[in-house]
């Protein structure tokens, strides 16, 4: 009978159970004929890694895979991933590599832990100065990164499921649902924009966003071939898209199909929109400005800079910042002593949307119009914003009855 191993302390050793000659521990098992190995600095210590090695092979998770990282996976996932708009593969490319790759990408994937991603994720937040948003972005593309891991038998379950949602609660940090502006905030604004010699430019493309509900790269790119003024009508079949990547050439436009196929419809254009239009082909023509942009082979874009090139994003809402600075301003410049005073609020170019969903929720338009007219593939995404405009309306109207209520009790 064969005598079984023992260890220096005299203990038996189990099948595949070595110690080695500075003391420590060896298990030893093999996968397709290949040979692994996991080392411990105590018998104790081994066998736990042993028996979870055994409950991983008994569960069809792979024990070959100790020396892969995530980084690993993360290669694996670019070139399977398929389906999505180029803009967004982009961006799920940088965000991993800029804030992933250098650092937490190099775990061994089967080492992960769920605090570990926490960690991350906080260290994001305190060490970098991180936005919540930016972290949002970076666990969507981490997310599904792990998620491959999970189907290919390297990871049990996705352990950052859920690991956003906890920081935000520790935190704090879920973001305030976006405000539109009011009707009167809307007033003010388009008042000042059409009176104000310096900002009158910015007024064609900020009445149209607010008249149609049209996302940023929706109005940038529209072309007139896209918009009907007999008919009063306008075509949403493209969307322009901002690529800021130097590993596909730098900074650059490019033109993409809608999102979804709920994003191509036609939507009728209400009189300030017609208006709109026609002014800015007014200033085009007196100015001599016409567009001097190709883009994916579009041309004859409506909204152009001075230099005829299309609006990018970034400068219609620092725009908007200045317009908003100098408005209020003026509104303070003028004001009475005492007098209750309405500014405008911090917005951006979507919330110029949102303002016109809110505007279209107050006039008792049909759910289905709202949902086609804004293009969302999900009536849910409707429901919503539908769900808070109207209960934002409830509560000034309760609010105009509890007052009538008041009058007519001072009244007796």
């Amino acid at each position: 009978m064969t005598e079984r191993r023992k260890d220096n302390k005299g203990r038996v050793l189990r099948k595949n159970e070595y110690q080695r000659s500075d003391a420590s521990y060896e298990f030893r098992w093999y996968t397709d004929g290949k040979r692994n190995s996991v080392y411990a600095r105590n018998l104790t210590e081994l066998r736990e890694k042993e028996l979870k090695i055994l409950q991983d092979k008994s569960e069809g998770i792979r024990t070959d895979a100790t020396k892969v990282t995530i980084n690993d996976i993360y290669e694996l996932w670019r070139t399977l991933k398929r389906g999505l708009k180029e803009n967004t593969y982009q961006n799920y490319q940088y965000m991993y590599e800029r804030f992933v790759q250098p650092s937490f990408g190099l775990r061994k994937i089967t080492m992960l832990k769920r605090s570990d991603i926490r960690r991350f994720y906080n260290s994001l937040i305190d060490n970098n100065g991180m936005k919540v948003s930016t972290v949002d972005n970076i666990h969507t593309v981490l997310h599904q990164v792990l998620t491959l891991a999970v189907e290919d038998g390297y990871l049990r379950s996705n352990i950052s499921d859920n690991a956003l949602k906890e920081l935000k609660l520790s935190r704090n940090l879920h973001s305030e649902k976006r405000k539109a502006l009011t009707i009167q905030e809307q007033k003010i604004l388009l008042d000042f924009l059409k009176n104000n010699n310096q900002y009158k430019r910015w007024y064609p493309i900020l009445a149209v966003m607010l008249g149609t509900g049209l996302r940023v790269g929706e109005v940038t790119g529209l072309r007139w071939q896209d918009i009907n003024l007999n008919e009063e009508t306008i075509n949403i079949n493209h969307t322009l898209v901002y690529y800021s990547h130097h590993s596909k050439g730098g900074c650059y436009f490019g033109v993409n199909t809608p999102k979804t196929k709920a994003g191509e419809r036609i939507i009728p254009m209400i009189d300030t929109v017609k208006e709109a239009f026609l002014l800015e082909k007014e200033y085009q023509e007196q100015t001599g400005i016409s567009c001097s942009a190709k883009i994916d082979g579009f041309t004859d874009f409506i909204f152009v800079n001075r230099f005829g090139y299309v609006q990018h994003q970034g400068t219609l809402n620092k725009a908007i910042r200045r317009i908003i600075r100098d408005c209020n301003q003026e509104i303070l410049d003028k004001a009475e002593e005492d007098e209750q005073l309405v500014l405008l609020p911090s917005f951006s170019c979507h919330t110029l949307r949102h303002t016109f969903t809110t505007r279209l929720c107050e006039s008792g338009i049909n759910i289905k119009v709202i949902q086609s007219v804004l293009g969302h593939a999900d009536i849910s995404t409707t429901l919503d914003i539908y769900a808070d405009c109207t209960r934002d309306l409830q509560k000034r109207e309760i609010k105009t009855f509890n007052d009538f209520i008041k009058e007519l009790e001072e009244a007796l």
